[in-house]
């Protein structure tokens, strides 16, 4: 991981990078390089499903008793939502967060917090796509701002400006905008979601929760009953067009992926490319290609002209999140 402006102060001893989201935490045990072209050594990792642990603090033990083999006195967190005090408000967190209370069931010194996309905005925007898979756009990248996307649990966004401007990452809270239906059908959706009018916030359906709330949906107003119960199980009937409302629910998810995407891009004008990042995108790669996506990311007139040339990745998440804050908290120093 290059970060060109390291400041002399890192941590000497090993330290914990957590990237904690509603189903699974990945947790590495990390330390300082000085080797050239690396910056990040990773001594230990491992991904761990949140629903097996009572709390944060209990994962995090887990990890340290059959991981670590050094005293451990430094942490930092990648989660979802932001730090309002004391705790980490996220509403799709598996249990609560509080950071005294972490800091002390640890024998930390210090716990440090950003939010899990700025992390991935850290890990992904740093000019090499890696592993990632072209989706739209041309394969060259420009110099420019970074937008990285995740629905997972939730819907994540970040930002990282360029190099230029202090390659800083924006964090947001994308996810929780308005929902924009791009067609009748989306528009019925909606109806039925929010028959009474009101707020209906774009993760509720771009995420996996929202796929399957998607489905529901559709199967209500067809008069059917739904069959799938999953997101897993929803996305491999859509792939083997084995059940007409999943493959519907697939196209509206995929479309109003595309919308969000292209509507933050024109936000931030991000000339450096989009990432969308995570297994679950990953995995239905095929189907995001054979989708409205790139047709409604390219939005209309004049504006498709800005958009055509901004190169859209489709990333796995792995160890990016962890990487990210790790290079977050050695550029932040240590207290």
């Amino acid at each position: 991981m290059p970060h060109p402006d390291l400041p002399v102060r890192v941590p000497a001893m090993p330290f914990l990078a957590a990237d904690v989201g509603g189903t699974f935490a990945r947790v590495a045990l990390m330390q300082a390089c000085h080797d050239e072209g690396r910056q990040v050594e990773v001594l230990a990792y491992r991904k761990l499903p949140c629903a097996e642990f009572e709390g944060l603090a209990e994962l995090l033990q887990s990890f340290v008793d059959s991981e670590v083999r050094t005293s451990v006195r430094h942490g930092v967190l990648a989660c979802a939502g932001h730090v309002k005090g004391d705790e980490v408000l996220n509403d799709n967190s598996p249990w609560p967060i509080h950071l005294a209370q972490l800091r002390h069931a640890m024998g930390w010194d210090d716990v440090a917090v950003l939010n899990d996309f700025e992390a991935l905005g850290y890990a992904l925007g740093n000019g090499s796509v890696g592993a990632s898979r072209l989706l739209c756009g041309p394969a060259a990248q420009a110099e420019g701002p970074v937008l990285v996307i995740g629905p997972g649990t939730g819907l994540g966004a970040a930002v990282r400006l360029p190099i230029a401007a202090g390659g800083h990452v924006l964090a947001t809270e994308a996810g929780q905008m308005d929902f924009a239906p791009g067609s009748i059908r989306e528009r019925e959706v909606l109806a039925h979601l929010a028959p009474h009018g009101g707020y209906v916030a774009y993760e509720r359906i771009v995420s996996g929760p929202g796929l399957l709330t998607l489905y529901a949906a559709l199967c209500a107003l067809h008069g059917e009953t739904p069959e799938l119960a999953t997101p897993e199980a929803i996305t491999v009937a859509a792939a083997a067009c084995s059940d007409p409302r999943a493959v519907e629910a697939m196209e509206i998810f995929c479309g109003s992926l595309g919308s969000f995407a292209g509507s933050l891009a024109m936000i931030f004008m991000t000339t450096g490319g989009v990432y969308l990042a995570g297994g679950f995108l990953h995995s239905m790669f095929t189907l995001l290609e054979r989708s409205a996506f790139e047709k409604r990311f390219l939005h209309g007139r004049s504006v498709h002209a800005f958009l055509s040339r901004v190169p859209v990745w489709v990333t796995e998440h792995g160890r990016n999140g962890v990487l990210g804050a790790a290079q977050w908290y050695l550029r932040r120093g240590v207290p």
